[in-house]
């Protein structure tokens, strides 16, 4: 399996993120990081990833989505700590 960081901004006021956030669900395995940033494992590639996603956005929506390195730092929850430790 493979990790994905996922980031969207979805431009239209009052949009709905759950449709998008239920496909996020959907994956093996994820992780709620941040407000928009998601972390997953798939067996798919980068390009499936974003196209499940993007038919739950809108044309001029953002989505970001690519492939976590064992070379990362930050300040996270313990949870999301445990999760990356777990799956990377």
């Amino acid at each position: 399996m493979t990790v994905y960081s996922i980031s969207y901004d979805l431009m239209k006021s009052g949009q709905k993120y759950d449709d998008l956030i239920k496909e996020i669900k959907s994956f093996a395995d994820c992780c709620h990081v941040m407000d928009s940033y998601w972390l997953i494992s798939a067996v798919l590639s980068a390009e499936q990833v974003r196209e499940r996603l993007r038919k739950h956005t809108d044309d001029n929506d953002l989505i970001f989505v690519i492939q976590v390195s064992k070379n990362h730092s930050g300040w996270l929850r313990q949870e999301t700590w445990n999760w990356i430790n777990k799956h990377i």
